[in-house]
């Protein structure tokens, strides 16, 4: 069982949904689309995060696509920390069909830099309560994202990406791994599980990208296995990868066993967010 744990679908820009920002990755990248590019490459679902960049927090087509497809994917919004209504609003996301987690970006949405910042932690207690885990992304922030996980132990916490700068565009940055120690000290806290998403694109190699592979394992082997699930982030990644690439980098790779790609590729996305592909 492979489960991508992030990719983003979306329409071209057009009034009915016009989008707020230009992604990079293709025009566009339906649920149609992004279904035949799973089964091309033997993926059986994917976590389908609604894209901030187009659409902020309005998660609709992301609602459309699992509508058509309610066995392939599970639903992530991102929620904005500074609505009054937000704990409203996660709510209700919690009580439709195919969510399972929210989705807070720090560096990109122009929130509040301060840890203590009331709306912050409010979504986090408010997971929390409904038991819903939150997908958080921390790279750019570091020292913030790491202090506001540390005042809320009881809430899941998946981390985007490592927790770590990736680029949208050539060039690819210097140092890739140079925030790697720093974001090692999260390890202690069991509330914590890392998404090793779009690593490929932290490559300085062609593909099948060999120079990630140690601080890749460095991650795992702080985090444990079972605390790491693998994502291509693929149209974020288009000008680095195809999703395939993406794919087969971890699949065909020798340096993780065979039961750890089973847990790091599936098995612990299904189990972290109580989910896993099928029919519905």
């Amino acid at each position: 069982m492979l489960i991508d744990a992030q990719l983003h679908a979306y329409e071209r820009n057009h009034p009915g949904r016009p989008w707020h920002a230009v992604l990079a990755g293709p025009p566009e990248a339906t649920g149609d689309q992004t279904i035949a590019m799973l089964d091309q490459n033997g993926v059986d679902g994917a976590i389908l995060i609604s894209a901030f960049t187009m659409y902020r927090y309005d998660a609709s087509y992301a609602l459309e696509v699992h509508k058509k497809h309610p066995g392939r994917f599970a639903l992530i919004k991102p929620v904005d920390p500074a609505d009054p209504a937000v704990a409203e609003i996660i709510a209700d996301w919690k009580r439709m069909p195919g969510t399972v987690a929210v989705r807070m970006l720090l560096a990109r949405s122009g929130l509040a830099a301060d840890a203590a910042d009331p709306g912050l932690n409010r979504v986090l207690a408010t997971a929390a309560k409904l038991s819903m885990p939150v997908n958080l992304h921390i790279a750019g922030r570091l020292d913030q994202g790491i202090e506001l996980i540390r005042r809320n132990p009881d809430t899941q916490i998946i981390v985007d990406h490592l927790a770590l700068v990736q680029p949208h565009e050539p060039p690819k940055p210097d140092a890739p791994w140079a925030e790697l120690e720093q974001v090692l000290t999260l390890a202690p806290l069991k509330n914590v599980v890392m998404k090793i998403t779009g690593a490929c694109t932290l490559s300085r190699e062609p593909y099948p990208f060999n120079d990630i592979w140690d601080p890749v394992c460095r991650m795992i082997d702080t985090f444990g296995i079972d605390r790491c699930l693998w994502g291509t982030d693929w149209t974020r990644a288009v000008a680095f990868l195809t999703h395939k690439q993406g794919t087969d980098a971890f699949r065909d790779t020798t340096r993780l066993s065979t039961s750890d790609k089973a847990k790091l590729m599936g098995a612990n996305t299904a189990r972290v967010y109580g989910w896993k592909p099928g029919k519905v």
